[in-house]
């Protein structure tokens, strides 16, 4: 086992080292791909070591440099050192996180991370924080706990009754919503026509007065947003509250709600301690191994009565313990070794200029981009940046070349009707170099102009 792991410490390596020099993508023989993995299962036992060294040559050529300096799309940061090293030790020591008897160690390291998210986000403290896969998860758990508190006001029991029958429970969220908001709706039984969708201004962020034309008594859920997907604009959660006093409000910032780490960006969550529960991403701009997402709630009771399962053999289930019962797996991959580490690597002062630095970066790439021509459709006010060449027909073709230049990744998008580049800066490994270097390979791709 000792040569074994360190063989794969060593793979894992050398393939970080690589980061900064490979292609961030390549086009790929998908069928050569499968193949290399593929064939029969063998009747017979190989050896790990064989294993390990057969994986690592049918994967290479299908790795993308996600974990690298110039992958700009998805919102995809690369794990920092100490929270990738304290992954491998995570699975080494193989622990399941589901509480404290199984793991106390996990659970130790949850609840002091999850004190330092909440300081760091401007979440109150006495919220809870469950440790899920990501901002779906994340989404989901914190509607089932909206669904729960307003229902349970209205004298519904929505955990033994179901909704059938119960009181219509109202759902208002901005046009402009991210798509895991629906898709937790379908999952919670809502169904997406449930969304009663308010304007967004020309940003993105939500008109507030419209929001409080929809705004009526009875059971009601607000949802609002921090960081749009395609612009990064944060709604006024402040002002959202003042027009929604009794309603649920769940923000989602999958990654602008750590805008709130930094005090160059902090104004952008004024008011985010007023909202009832939050979700938010890790190996986004925490930049800690996948897969890692928070979602904290202000009534912690609520969240494990809407969450917690028991059974006679579950021995500490059922306890409002920051584990288990505030997520949906009983076999839970112990997150916390992982977050704890980056938090401890970063330190406050070391998130804020992670936060601030993606900022200042996304910025440097629109203005060199705007400088060579490019048209810039949003207001960089984070780490989102959309970029048009024009017709929608030339914008795809761009993004085409750059994706197989290799260079850097940029993905796609449809916004206010027209198709653009979307650049997200995200990872702690960028530097200006690196924006340079794939703002130049853009324009000279833009150009059509070979290397």
């Amino acid at each position: 086992m000792r040569d074994l792991l360190a063989r794969a410490a060593e793979l894992a390596a050398d393939h970080r080292a690589s980061l900064a020099d490979r292609p961030v993508a390549r086009a790929v023989d998908h069928a050569a791909l499968r193949s290399a993995f593929g064939g029969a299962l063998p009747e017979d036992p190989t050896p790990p070591a064989t294993v390990l060294e057969e994986l690592a040559r049918a994967a290479e050529p299908g790795l993308v440099a996600t974990a690298g300096p110039r992958f700009f799309g998805f919102v995809v940061g690369g794990a920092l050192p100490a929270a990738t090293a304290a992954d491998v030790l995570a699975t080494g020591w193989d622990q399941n996180g589901f509480n404290a008897v199984l793991s106390p160690a996990a659970a130790a390291a949850e609840a002091v991370a999850g004190d330092w998210l909440k300081d760091l986000l401007g979440i109150p403290a006495t919220a809870s924080a469950g440790f899920v896969t990501g901002g779906q998860a994340a989404n989901t758990v914190g509607l089932a706990a909206a669904r729960h508190h307003v229902l349970a006001e209205a004298g519904w029991d929505v955990e033994r009754d179901g909704l059938a029958g119960a009181p219509r429970v109202r759902v208002i969220a901005s046009e402009e919503r991210h798509a895991t908001v629906d898709r937790a709706l379908r999952l919670l039984g809502f169904g997406t026509r449930a969304v009663e969708a308010v304007k967004a201004g020309p940003q993105g962020a939500i008109d507030v007065d419209d929001l409080a034309r929809k705004v009526q008594d009875g059971p009601t859920i607000v949802c609002l947003q921090a960081g749009n997907v395609n612009t990064g604009a944060c709604d006024d959660i402040r002002a959202a509250r003042a027009a929604a006093k009794n309603a649920w409000i769940h923000v989602d910032g999958a990654f602008g709600l750590w805008a709130a780490a930094n005090p160059k960006t902090a104004s952008l969550l004024d008011g985010v301690k007023l909202a009832d529960s939050w979700a938010c991403d890790g190996h986004k701009w925490l930049n800690v191994p996948y897969d890692s997402g928070f979602v904290f709630c202000a009534r912690p009771e609520v969240h494990a009565e809407a969450i917690a399962y028991r059974a006679a053999y579950l021995t500490g289930a059922g306890q409002v313990s920051g584990m288990g019962d505030l997520t949906l797996e009983s076999s839970r991959r112990a997150r916390g070794f992982a977050v704890w580490a980056a938090l401890r690597e970063l330190g406050r002062d070391g998130v804020a200029e992670l936060v601030d630095r993606c900022c200042r970066l996304a910025r440097r790439f629109a203005g060199t981009l705007a400088e060579g021509g490019a048209e810039i459709g949003n207001d960089v006010v984070l780490n989102q940046v959309l970029v048009s060449f024009g017709d929608d027909a030339r914008t795809d073709a761009v993004i085409e070349r750059v994706q197989l230049d290799g260079t850097c990744w940029l993905g796609g998008t449809t916004w206010r009707g027209r198709r653009y580049l979307r650049i997200s800066v995200s990872g702690w490994s960028t530097t200006e170099a690196d924006v340079d270097r794939s703002a130049a390979a853009i324009l000279r791709l833009a150009a059509h102009r070979p290397q």
